[in-house]
């Protein structure tokens, strides 16, 4: 009997061991496909099978996977990267197995296109233009309002997405992004947004479950890098409640409402607003697990190769994550405290991204974080006090880079 597989279209540092883990576990070979197998550390650490191959070619894709369904019995297909969840989702209507539907993803993808389909359906957001060039970008801003989000209309983990509080800073990200230092996957758009204020929530979603709401904060503008998250968020019924409502609607409205789900809120004036909706796990979805005992991962997986999911809660914990922030560009010197973190009780998990002497350049996104710290307790104070007793275990220095290579270096503005 053929070995079932499970085939994963790239990965992430974030939750692309998550999913390997959690295909094992339910004694699955995890297959990854990636046209650049070594970002992914985690494949050669654990000796995962990976195969290079063109993963912007739908057809190469087919061949890589009819030529698998020789040695293996292909179970399902998928992705934790919404970059290729709607791919994923081609593949497994071209072999006929449970997937997304691809063109509802694409929408969902296209921040415009997700802002149109929610603003028809009601659903609250923020004002919003698209420019495809800088004489676009300064009227609506001008119609809409300083402060500002740009943002690329196609992206993801904030990259190319600043707050601008003035035209200085609106002409100076304008000039970033069109100026030819941002790589675009598709041609130039920008989405050009209110800056909708207030505390900011994600709500994790299965299917059309809220399995649960934390709440996040960001480090200093102007740039969006999370600094800390925690769940459940504290909420009162009402506000819970709300949110809910609100993520149902984002899923009818774009047509989404099969696997995972995760929308990005600001409780603003008006109540919960819009901020963004992604068609995959949120980057912490470990936190989902230690809070209520729910392995989304898991959970997917087993709605991908066509099992019955449970998503009950099996207790309620408070979990919390301190993302660690490079403060300076420079070359990393050390780095050191992340097994005595790992130590304390209570701590989940420790991951340091980075090595001693290794080139820091901050990037204003996602890449910024060189690693993190979960944690969790039954008592919410207690869970705060051991991720805060753990952080302050770990250090590292960087040494700026000298003057004339740092004004060599290009970085966001």
């Amino acid at each position: 009997m053929a070995r079932r597989a499970l085939i994963l279209l790239e990965g992430t540092r974030s939750n692309g061991l998550l999913y390997v883990q959690a295909a094992q576990r339910l004694g699955l070979h995890p297959i990854t496909l990636s046209a650049d197998p070594t970002q992914y550390d985690y494949l050669a650490a654990e000796r995962l099978e990976a195969i290079h191959v063109d993963t912007d070619n739908l057809d190469a894709l087919i061949g890589e996977c009819s030529r698998l369904r020789a040695t293996y019995d292909i179970a399902g297909i998928t992705s934790a990267q919404e970059s290729f969840y709607a791919t994923a989702g081609k593949l497994c209507r071209y072999f006929d197995l449970p997937g997304p539907n691809p063109e509802s993803v694409e929408r969902c993808c296209d921040k415009f296109v997700q802002r149109q389909l929610l603003a028809e359906a009601g659903v609250p957001i923020p004002a919003y233009s698209l420019a495809a060039n800088a004489t676009d970008v300064e009227s609506s801003a001008a119609e809409i309002g300083l402060p500002v989000v740009l943002k690329p209309a196609v992206g993801i983990g904030s990259s190319g997405v600043r707050l601008c509080r003035n035209v200085d800073e609106l002409a100076e990200h304008t000039t970033y992004l069109l100026g030819g230092k941002h790589i675009w996957r598709s041609s130039p758009r920008i989405l050009v947004e209110e800056f909708a204020q207030g505390p900011h929530y994600l709500a994790h979603i299965m299917g059309n479950n809220v399995i649960g709401i934390e709440a996040a904060d960001f480090e200093p503008p102007p740039h969006f890098v999370f600094r800390g998250t925690i769940l459940p968020a504290l909420l009162t019924d009402e506000e819970h409640q709300h949110i809910s409502e609100v993520s149902l609607s984002c899923l009818r409205a774009l047509g989404l409402g099969w696997g995972p789900t995760c929308i990005d809120f600001r409780w603003t004036k008006r109540g919960p607003v819009v901020i963004e909706v992604n068609p995959r796990l949120a980057g912490d979805a470990q936190l989902v697990q230690l809070a209520h005992g729910v392995d989304l991962a898991a959970e997917h997986i087993k709605l991908i190769i066509g099992e019955e999911w449970d998503l009950r809660r099996i207790h309620s914990h408070t979990a919390t994550a301190r993302y660690l922030v490079a403060d300076r560009d420079g070359t990393l010197d050390w780095i050191d405290g992340g097994s005595r973190a790992a130590a304390v009780p209570g701590v989940a998990e420790v991951k340091l991204y980075v090595e001693p002497k290794t080139p820091i350049i901050r990037k204003g996104d996602y890449r910024d974080c060189i690693g993190y710290v979960f944690a969790a307790s039954p008592d919410r104070a207690r869970a705060e006090a051991i991720l805060q007793r753990a952080v302050e275990l770990i250090n590292w220095s960087i040494t700026p880079f000298p003057a004339s290579a740092a004004q060599e270096r290009s970085s966001v503005p």
